[in-house]
């Protein structure tokens, strides 16, 4: 059923809200805010490439301090088995029976620190319940619950020793982006207050998980208009075809726009998806997907570089009664 302008209003408020309380802890970082929540509205999971020290932390505890949801931190390490993710079966002596003892995989936002320090086989496992939202431990099966984000990091720096995460995985990720270095007012306010540093302690919960998951429910069939349908796969195929790229985006990659345009549209009040919105979400979204050929890459070509020649070559539809 196509979202309601009363519903639209209500969401936008809703939404503009929850942004405005992860603001006090993370300064001066709305647009990474705005487009954290958006990635969990969609029920996708964010993939940030930072520098230590940056908020990424922060981040996730004030989410999930905002959602009345729970939080758990994974440090990635070489040594970090799959077992230490999802967790175990264990037998109880007293009772007589085997257990199943939960992992840390199992809350609202999961914070997976350094991702690409563990090997390919624990990335799959945790990439896995990402696809999923469940694992099956001896033929049982666990669901992770609603909402559930994985905000994974990566470190630019120091990757001696990494495993760097393959397409097909980054393909998984809804979003990649980054916080950044705050600004000169925010970083002087986050100064003052550096007696208390943690400030997600002071956050009020805002929604209920329950009402998080109903947000995501509501805005799943926001009016896309076939005009932007059209435009989003001509600018799929124009990544595939750019003389940069070897691997263009895929099918998941325009499905993934799609979804997060459908959010970020009720985020400002509106009830249909415009090209705009596509605009504003091409690189969040669709930057990780791209392969650079190994000249372009030498020649100092980014995915970023791509997807702005991408928008400049694909001419963006005039919706009627829209701008």
């Amino acid at each position: 059923m196509p979202i309601t302008p009363e519903n639209a209003v209500w969401f936008q408020q809703t939404f503009t809200r929850l942004a405005d309380n992860i603001g006090q802890a993370l300064l001066g970082k709305d647009h990474v805010i705005r487009l954290a929540l958006t990635c969990m509205l969609t029920e996708g999971h964010l993939l940030l490439e930072d520098a230590p020290g940056t908020g990424k932390t922060a981040l996730a505890r004030a989410i999930a301090a905002t959602v009345q949801g729970s939080h758990n931190r994974i440090q990635f390490t070489p040594d970090l088995l799959p077992s230490d993710i999802t967790g175990v079966t264990m037998y109880d002596q007293k009772t007589g029976s085997w257990e199943f003892h939960r992992g840390p995989i199992f809350a609202s936002i999961v914070l997976a620190d350094e991702i690409n320090r563990a090997s390919p086989k624990t990335q799959s496992a945790l990439l896995e319940v990402m696809e999923e939202s469940h694992i099956t431990v001896d033929g049982t099966r666990h669901d992770v619950g609603r909402p559930f984000m994985v905000i994974a990091t990566q470190n630019p720096v120091e990757q001696a020793g990494t495993y760097k995460l393959p397409e097909a995985q980054l393909d998984r990720f809804l979003m990649k982006t980054s916080v950044g270095y705050p600004d000169r007012a925010s970083a002087r306010e986050i100064l003052a207050g550096s007696a208390n540093p943690d400030r997600t302690q002071s956050l009020e919960p805002m929604i209920s998980t329950a009402a998080v998951a109903q947000m995501a429910d509501l805005v799943r069939d926001n009016h896309v208009d076939d005009a932007v349908l059209d435009y989003i796969q001509r600018l799929t195929e124009a990544t595939r075809e750019d003389a940069d790229t070897t691997l263009g985006v895929s099918t998941r990659g325009s499905i993934a726009l799609v979804r997060a345009c459908r959010v970020w549209a009720a985020s400002q009040g509106r009830t249909l998806v415009t090209p705009d919105d596509v605009k504003a979400l091409l690189a969040p979204v669709w930057a990780h997907r791209l392969s650079i050929s190994p000249e372009a890459e030498f020649a100092g070509t980014t995915a970023d570089d791509v997807i702005t020649r991408v928008l400049g070559s694909v001419p963006a539809p005039q919706l009627r009664g829209v701008g």
